[in-house]
Formats: structure tokens, C-alpha cells, sequence
């Protein structure tokens, strides 16, 4: 092959291997739900199995008693706030935690179709909202701190008693006095927390915040989940269901959780590799290996069958020219025979 041909074959090479290093997503478009959905769920089964768990000791949680502290009348002082409704009521924690950061990963699923992202965000999201539930209730049921409010909740006419011991002894409603136990820390803020901390670290991977661009504008957006979230905080301790103490306990609690379940898929966001999940870059890795494999296969393929074209050849100009080549052997042997004779 001339040099000139050599040198743009060489260049085509090194094209097209910039060109697959821009564009590793075009590489696993085609791994949809449709498609690989069942596949990576069946791989993440025992996940989905302990997440049912998960869900089921919340539910035994909030069905046990918590632990009813001692309450003493002087204590009475900083619980005599008014028991009033909660701003954010209990139903729409799930919504705007669950539901909504659920909702713009299916945006980024139609965008990207890479069912890797959506699949390992989903789990993430509910590992961190089920794993925060079960610590905080938990917590709630052992500690068993009375709300701001603890005194209209025990004593719903105004009218204190006490025992023998200077213990309360309440005559409210047994569900009201019950979640009256149940200050610290706080469920809303932690749950706030968890699900909306991790839609902002998925969105912070995302749209590349910590590429050193100096790009402010991304900050607003990722912070804005936050900030939600520690109105919703701010809300429980003006509507004296939390003290201040048990909404910045809840609201640590739920983003240390988020964070650990994460980066339980995600690279971290300020990494080079952090617009994807982890199973993505190993998907694309393996391809990667089997594509070399084969084209290093192939490659070696080519001279052998040159060299056996080739042996085939000369077996052939040799075969085809048997008689002669007999002819030469025996010519020689009877010319040595000749000269030792003489």
C-alpha cells in the first residue's frame, strides 16, 4: 500500500475514535425499559425486596407506641403552645418528596433513554426516603419528646392533673396524645430532605454544576429543592408541631441519607462522570471491550488468510509442476551416479 493511503488510513482511525469518545450516550440508546427494563430490574431484585421490607417496618413503627417521657408540671411551660394544623399536611410530603423528583426523571428519561438512569434513580430515590423513614421513626418512637403543643394534646380542656409522682395524667384523645410523643425529630423535614436532597444531587450531576465554568445559574437551580425543603421546616416550628432542635435534626438526618444512597449509583457530582449512574459507564465499557475484541479478531484474521492464499499457491505451482521437478531430482541422481562410477 503506497504512503499516501497509509497516512489517511491513519487519520480516518483517529476521526472516528474522537467521534466515539464525544458521543459514548448514542452508544446505548437502544437499552430503553422496553427493551432492558425487566432485565435490570431482575438483576436489582433483592434491592426491590428489601425496599417492601423497608416500607413495612414504617408501617410497624407508626403503629407502635412511642416511649412516654416523664412531663412534669414545670415542664409544662415551653409545651403550652397552641395546638393548631399543620401548614404542610402529612398527604403532600409524598407528593412533592416522591412523586415530583420521579417526575423529572422521566423527563431525563425521554430525553436521554437510557434506563440505567431512570431505574437506579428511582431505587435511590425510595431507598433514601424509606431508609430516612425507618431511622427517624425509630428515633421518634425511642425518644419519645413531647410536641410544643404536648399540653392541649393531654389536657384538651385547659384542666392539668398529675399523679402522685408529678407525671401528667392525660384524658385526650389516645391517637392525639400518642402523636404528641412524637417531636424529635421531625418526619416532614427529614423526608423533605431525603427525597428532595436527592433530586438535588441528581440535578446537580445533571446539568454539570461543578464543571469550573463558573456557571451561578445552576446553583439557583440546584438549591432550589433545598430551599423547599427547609421552608417546609421553617413551617413546622411556626405551626408549634416541632422545636427548633428536632426540624435541624430531621432535616441532617434526611440529606446525610440522601447522599450515602446517591453515590450508592451515582459518581459524585463534581466528578468528570457524574451526568450518569454507574452502571451506564460499566454497560458502555463492556461494549467498548467487545467491540476491540472483535475488531482485534478480525484484524488477525486478515494475514492468515493471506498467508494460507498464499500457501495454497505454491502447493498449487508446485503440484502443477510435479513432473518437472521429478525430472530435475532424478536428473541429478543419475549425474552423481555417473561421477562415481567414474
Amino acid at each position: 500500500m503506497p504512503w499516501w493511503d497509509l497516512g489517511s488510513l491513519s487519520r480516518l482511525k483517529n476521526f472516528s475514535g474522537l467521534f466515539q469518545n464525544k458521543m459514548p450516550e448514542v452508544q446505548l440508546g437502544s437499552h430503553t425499559v422496553r427493551s432492558h427494563g425487566m432485565t435490570v430490574a431482575r438483576t436489582h431484585m433483592h434491592d426491590w425486596v428489601i425496599l417492601m421490607l423497608l416500607g413495612l417496618i414504617v408501617v410497624i413503627l407508626n403503629v407502635i407506641h412511642p416511649f412516654y417521657r416523664f412531663v412534669g408540671k414545670d415542664m409544662m411551660t415551653d409545651l403550652k403552645y397552641p395546638l393548631k394544623s399543620n401548614t404542610v399536611p402529612f398527604w403532600a410530603v409524598p407528593m412533592y418528596a416522591v412523586a415530583l423528583p420521579i417526575a423529572i426523571f422521566l423527563v431525563v428519561y425521554f430525553c436521554r433513554r437510557d434506563v440505567y438512569d431512570l431505574h437506579h434513580a428511582i431505587l435511590g430515590l425510595l431507598f433514601s426516603v424509606l431508609v430516612t423513614g425507618v431511622i427517624t421513626d425509630a428515633i421518634k418512637d425511642a425518644v419519645g419528646r413531647p410536641r410544643p403543643d404536648f399540653f392541649w394534646r393531654c389536657f384538651p380542656d385547659g384542666k392539668d392533673v398529675y399523679d402522685q409522682l408529678g407525671n401528667v395524667v392525660c384524658h385526650g384523645k389516645k391517637n392525639v396524645i400518642k402523636e404528641g410523643h412524637k417531636s424529635f425529630p421531625s418526619g416532614h423535614t427529614s423526608w423533605s430532605f431525603a427525597g428532595l436532597g436527592f433530586l438535588s444531587l441528581y440535578l446537580s450531576g445533571k446539568i454539570k454544576v461543578f464543571d469550573r465554568k463558573g456557571h451561578v445559574a445552576k446553583l439557583c437551580i440546584v438549591f432550589l429543592p433545598l430551599l423547599f425543603a427547609s421552608l417546609v421546616g421553617v413551617s413546622l416550628v411556626d405551626d408549634y408541631w416541632h422545636h427548633w432542635e428536632d426540624v435541624f435534626a430531621g432535616g441532617l438526618l434526611g440529606f446525610i441519607v440522601a447522599t450515602f444512597c446517591y453515590l450508592q449509583f451515582f459518581p459524585p457530582p463534581y466528578h468528570a462522570q457524574g451526568w450518569g449512574p454507574y452502571a451506564y459507564f460499566q454497560v458502555l465499557e463492556e461494549s467498548h471491550s467487545v467491540t476491540k475484541a472483535a475488531t482485534i479478531v478480525s484484524g488477525c484474521n486478515v494475514p492468515v488468510t493471506e498467508a494460507q492464499v498464499e500457501n495454497q499457491e505454491d502447493e498449487t505451482s508446485i503440484h502443477g509442476c510435479m513432473g518437472l521437478s521429478l525430472a530435475r531430482n532424478s536428473g541429478l541422481a543419475l549425474e552423481e551416479l555417473e561421477s562415481g562410477r567414474r
